[in-house]
């Protein structure tokens, strides 16, 4: 009985290993196939108030800068999904990561983005881990990416990356004091295309935490958060076993 029930749970593990590759691949392709005819319109739209400046209007303007700003929008959309599908696709070299350094890198762009902010950062010294140099720079990419944008109405932003050990087990956090979240809501974090906050107030596409999740998932370790509303939030996150 125990070798039938384990020949089935390996089989029905296969099908839905088979099925998740069939659905990044569909929407690798999709995605893919999508940005041409954006191009288009997005060129298009250009063409017109470039070419035709005289004839357009006023409200005419308005119509078409709406228009691009969706096309640009949807472009942005694809890019993040094509994105992800890359990285569920993608094979892992393992190294030794410094992560000190590299957040130090990720901190210093965000800075040259943004010379006019004034953001205090912590980067705690020290901090390594074993796994894919790429997907975890884009890992901390997009977790420090959102203490920053969320800290973005603090009166003194501030954002710290660092380590809690618990003997031979590192968990790493990054916390900000910006808007936070309501923790009834947790459960959709790392959802592609999940908002906590209106695009006017914080712009995005929702695949960013959704890509983390899936970085972490390959590292073999688990990602969680905690929040208070206008308090600010912390994300963790452990590196396991590679898969």
């Amino acid at each position: 009985m125990n070798d039938e029930l384990e020949r089935r749970v390996q089989e029905r593990t296969a099908e839905l290993e088979e099925t998740n590759r069939q659905l990044e691949s569909f929407s690798y392709s999709v995605s893919h196939d999508l940005r041409a005819p954006l191009r288009a319109i997005d060129g298009f739209g250009q063409a017109l108030l470039e070419d035709y400046d005289d004839q357009v209007n006023d409200g005419m303007r308005r119509y078409l800068s709406r228009i691009r700003a969706a096309t640009l929008r949807m472009a942005q959309l694809i890019d993040d999904l094509l994105n992800l599908a890359r990285i569920s696709r993608a094979t892992l070299s393992w190294h030794d990561v410094d992560l000190t350094v590299l957040a130090h890198q990720v901190l210093a762009n965000l800075g040259q983005s943004e010379p006019e902010r004034k953001v205090d950062t912590l980067v705690w010294e020290g901090m390594h881990a074993r796994g894919d140099p790429r997907l975890l720079r884009v890992a901390l990419e997009n977790l420090l990416g959102n203490a920053w944008k969320f800290s973005g109405k603090s009166p003194a932003p501030h954002l710290e990356f660092g380590l809690l050990r618990d003997g031979d087990k590192s968990t790493y956090f990054v916390r900000d004091n910006g808007a936070g979240f309501d923790m009834a809501h947790a459960d959709k974090l790392f959802d592609a295309f999940q908002r906590l906050h209106a695009m006017d107030e914080f712009p995005g596409t929702g695949v960013g935490l959704a890509t983390v999740q899936r970085i972490i998932h390959r590292h073999g370790g688990r990602i969680w958060a905690h929040a208070e509303p206008e308090k600010g939030a912390t994300f963790y996150f452990t590196i396991g076993n590679p898969k």
